[in-house]
């Protein structure tokens, strides 16, 4: 049976069981897709996964809209994959950042790339300009708003902004390069 949102927030309401895991199936790959941006690997995305769910669940209470429950699993999710980042990053060792001084090469051939190509190089930049990056670009956070949630000052929110784009294109360019090799 294919169930409504409207049925399913009813029954998660209600802490039914059998409409949570229905939910939770439901809901399972578009939250993973979304853990994965972030992630390192399939494990952390996991866990991911599994916080996002148990945060929406004992805030179910607080949703009103049914038509928000892409928007707000969304939202839990990606605070989730920061509530990660937060506990795990080592601050101490971190500095902040007041200037960027790398060189930029326009490459404008992403139309060649698959999907998966383009996550596999995501993943190879470092989780916190990763981090920014997806904040950024793919959430639509400030720098400042960045800032906050991740215990960094606007400036270097900015600058693991640029280095990932640098880095990005970088790995795209040679990506290109060995693709073209074949």
């Amino acid at each position: 049976m294919n169930w409504s949102d409207e049925e399913l927030i009813d029954g998660c309401k209600r802490r039914s069981s059998k409409y949570e895991e229905l939910f939770f199936k439901k809901y399972y790959g578009y939250v993973m897709s979304i853990s994965l941006s972030y992630a390192k690997d399939s494990d952390l995305a996991k866990e991911i996964v599994h916080d996002s769910f148990l945060k929406f669940f004992a805030s179910i209470e607080n949703l009103d809209g049914y038509q928000s429950v892409k928007a707000w699993l969304r939202r839990i999710t990606v605070n989730a994959a920061i509530d990660w980042y937060r506990r795990n990053k080592k601050y101490a060792m971190q500095q902040d950042i007041t200037e960027q001084n790398e060189v930029y090469h326009e490459v404008h051939a992403l139309s060649a790339l698959a999907y998966e190509d383009l996550v596999n190089l995501l993943h190879q930049l470092p989780e916190d300009h990763k981090l920014v990056f997806n904040l950024y670009e793919v959430e639509g956070y400030s720098h400042r708003e960045i800032g906050e949630k991740l215990g960094i000052t606007e400036s270097s929110s900015r600058v693991y902004l640029a280095r990932a784009k640098s880095r990005l294109r970088q790995l795209v360019y040679t990506h290109l390069k060995e693709y073209a090799g074949r």
